[in-house]
């Protein structure tokens, strides 16, 4: 593919900020989501002088011009531009490029063999995501057993949907949940129940959290404040058996960054059976610090979000190594999301097990629809 013209410009996203969309050869374009809830170890967005220098200088620099990409790998001549641009400008340069390769159909140019992820649908919200209205945890989460991706998303939305007829809440958070405004336990109690009625209709529906647990980390402890607890402030070894607890009491299949953000230690501390143990802003999709986790058993699996590490070509050495250590993945959008479905294709394409995208909400649905999509085909 011969890039003749490479054009980058500003678009809002979900939340209404900016965000970078570029089109290359007048045609095939991606754009960048950001993140609310980040971890301290991810690259920086843009470029230190913001978003404009970052758009001014993909337009204006002549090494994105008059030159040839003819598969992926070649996509690393990029990454030099992350310290300069930032990650979310080099992961739309890139998106837009490996778009135009594959003529606009990624996943197929990738692989010529698909698998589709779980869809993990945010159905309740609270922590960053909700401006501290909602629960202290940041996501309630589901995850559907459906053998088809069509189904799998049916299945989230009809729980979803269920959800907003039984609580009548209108309020969401940035990413569509609902924001019920009760306590942790709480939401607890009313989604397990919930969950053991959907099974009588013959669906089963496995249940997971990400607490975000680095957002109400305060002075070294856990400070609560939307909990039933008879302490809301807990140390380390509490934070841990509170959350033990929860994994045995409602049976949670997933639990995402249930410590802060440099306790790998203290997540080898969190059970793990059958069920995951993610980390998110422990691991932020660089093999480093994965390394550090696997080493002190931290995690049996991880969140991948492109733009954390500010590179497609760094986000596949990960996955792939991954895959080798047998650690699950789980690609993930960002509270600001585009209508960019990119990651949807990288999940069919790389055989990712799980995509955590949303349900409700045009820039989530979006995804999910791209994935039904290339499920037809």
């Amino acid at each position: 593919m011969h890039i003749k013209e490479v054009r980058a410009h500003i678009i809002k996203n979900s939340r209404g900020e900016k965000a970078i969309e570029i089109i290359v050869n007048k045609k095939y374009k991606a754009s960048a989501a950001s993140g609310a809830s980040t971890g301290k170890h991810e690259v920086p967005c843009f470029s230190s002088q913001g978003i404009e220098f970052s758009v001014t200088f993909i337009n204006k620099h002549p090494h994105f011009k008059n030159f040839s990409l003819t598969e992926f790998s070649d996509l690393a001549v990029f990454d030099s531009f992350i310290p300069l641009l930032g990650g979310n400008a080099v992961v739309a340069l890139q998106g837009a490029c490996l778009q135009a390769m594959a003529h606009g159909n990624v996943a197929p140019y990738l692989s010529s063999r698909l698998r589709f992820p779980v869809p993990l649908g945010n159905c309740v919200g609270g922590g960053a995501h909700s401006k501290g209205i909602g629960t202290d945890i940041q996501e309630f989460l589901l995850l559907p057993k459906m053998k088809t991706m069509k189904d799998r998303v049916f299945l989230n939305r009809h729980v979803y949907d269920l959800i907003g007829k039984i609580t009548k809440i209108k309020k969401k958070t940035d990413e569509g949940a609902f924001i019920l405004q009760k306590t942790n336990e709480n939401v607890f109690l009313f989604l397990s129940q919930l969950l053991d009625e959907i099974k009588k209709e013959g669906y089963s529906v496995q249940l997971g959290v990400d607490v975000a647990a680095s957002q109400f980390y305060k002075k070294g402890k856990y400070s609560y404040m939307h909990s039933s607890l008879k302490k809301n402030v807990l140390s380390k070894g509490s934070q841990i058996h509170l959350v033990n607890n929860w994994i045995q009491k409602y049976h949670l299949s997933y639990v995402e960054d249930p410590l802060q953000e440099e306790d790998f230690s203290g997540f080898s501390r969190i059970h793990k059976g059958k069920n995951l143990i993610c980390g998110d802003d422990l691991v932020t999709t660089n093999i480093e610090r994965l390394q550090i986790a696997l080493k002190k058993r931290s995690v049996n699996s991880i969140i991948v979000k492109p733009n954390q590490i500010g590179s497609l070509i760094k986000t596949k050495e990960i996955v792939d190594f991954c895959k080798k250590k047998g650690i699950a993945t789980i690609i993930s959008h960002r509270s600001g999301e585009t209508m960019d479905t990119l990651i949807a294709d990288l999940a069919a394409a790389w055989h990712i097990p799980y995509i955590k995208t949303g349900i409700f909400g045009k820039e989530r649905e979006a995804k999910l629809r791209r994935l039904i999509d290339l499920e037809k085909h």
